[in-house]
């Protein structure tokens, strides 16, 4: 019974920031890209279990499911010289992120 409990405690621990990716496995997280790209994705379990056993390695290549995928682009206005921001946001099934590209990943808020 109580090596249950180290052995469930051990699993539930952050020792290393890719603990924080392991725990956040089939739930909605934010990964920031380069070039102003930002994606609220369901971190996959199922594919890609080499010897990680997840859906990411050591080198944050991630497979994502359930994909919003936001470009923000940044206009000048000719006339006022004004900087206009906009959005395009689009929905992708599933997609393979390579690691060299992620910038930020923040798993779900956990109260308790």
């Amino acid at each position: 019974m109580t090596d249950d409990v180290d052995q469930q405690q051990t699993i539930n621990t952050v020792e290393e920031p890719l603990d924080l990716i392991r725990l956040s496995l089939d739930e909605q997280i934010y990964v920031k890209m380069r070039n102003d790209l930002e994606l609220q994705v369901r971190l996959h379990a199922a594919l890609n279990r080499c010897a990680t056993g997840a859906a990411h390695d050591q080198h944050l290549n991630m497979v994502l499911e359930d994909v919003e995928e936001t470009v923000t682009t940044i206009e000048i206005d000719e006339e006022t010289y004004e900087e206009i921001y906009k959005s395009t946001k689009w929905n992708i099934l599933m997609l393979f992120v390579w690691g060299d590209g992620v910038v930020l990943v923040a798993p779900p808020l956990r109260v308790g």
